[in-house]
């Protein structure tokens, strides 16, 4: 959900406060079919602000995170490690500022499960990541459902479509649909053919309900701005271009008491070594 760097701090806090907490159903739902607990070890690559990382901490376990973007890492830092040198009840935490493109380092001991909730990896990359992983060590992709099952679907798709009306304006071709930082409606088989390319054996799926729910207008603007994927839209598009249109679209979503409602649907597929 989140492929592009934000490096803004307001936007990052932005992404902590209001928007992460939506992927929670995703998170937990993962965590209770994988019995994550004391035993575990987490590595989550693309944490953001750590907040999956904080709720498997929340269980027992141990966490590694593994983020590009160096204002969400420093938020993980203060949700994980609110202290120097400190560790949440008694556990291990590493977070590691890398992008997901990069081989992790891996040290002992080494993760018991592997999760990609915001960023997908490189098929070559993942494989290479895992390599040095146990056998039988889950490792979780996560991605959105279809369009038709995402009510957030079409003010998602304001970030492309602001984005190339401005490349052409200014004589540009555009960048092709789906290139990385747009969003993308989650493929029937998507998640399964990432993980076979990376060598690994499927062994389940699910579905997960992540309503998107927002106090006001500016709450639900503020929090999709912040995942980073109408960051070319800003930089193409004139000043104010991007969150006109953006409130143009949330509008059918808006409920009589003023907060914005849309339900959406998620997919995660657990593969292992």
């Amino acid at each position: 959900m989140t492929p592009t760097l934000v490096h803004h701090p307001q936007r990052a806090r932005d992404w902590a406060e209001i928007q992460e907490r939506m992927l929670v159903p995703l998170y937990e739902a993962v965590f209770d079919r994988l019995e994550v607990g004391s035993a575990a070890h987490v590595l989550d690559l693309g944490c953001g602000s750590g907040l999956a990382l904080l709720l498997a901490a929340a269980r027992g376990a141990s966490v590694t995170g593994v983020e590009p973007d160096e204002t969400r890492l420093a938020l993980a830092r203060e949700r994980l490690m609110p202290e120097p040198g400190g560790v949440p009840g008694g556990r291990r935490v590493r977070l590691v500022g890398a992008r997901v493109e990069d081989e992790v380092p891996l040290h002992e001991p080494l993760p018991t499960v592997v999760t990609a909730f915001e960023a997908l990896p490189d098929p070559e990359v993942l494989s290479r990541t895992v390599a040095s992983l146990e056998r039988n060590t889950p490792v979780v992709l996560a991605g959105w459902g279809p369009a038709e099952r995402c009510g957030a679907a079409s003010v998602l798709r304001v970030a492309e479509r602001t984005a190339d009306t401005a490349d052409l304006q200014d004589g540009e071709a555009g960048e092709p649909p789906h290139m990385p930082g747009c969003w993308q409606p989650g493929g029937r088989d998507g998640l399964e053919e990432l993980a076979r390319t990376a060598g690994l054996r499927l062994d389940g799926s699910g579905r997960v309900s992540c309503p998107f729910g927002y106090a006001d207008m500016d709450s639900a603007v503020r929090g999709l701005l912040s995942t980073g994927l109408y960051d070319r839209a800003e930089r193409t598009a004139e000043e104010g271009v991007v969150r006109a249109e953006l409130i143009e679209a949330l509008a059918p979503h808006r409920r009589g008491d003023g907060t914005v409602w849309m339900p959406n649907l998620f997919r995660y597929v657990i593969a292992r070594v």
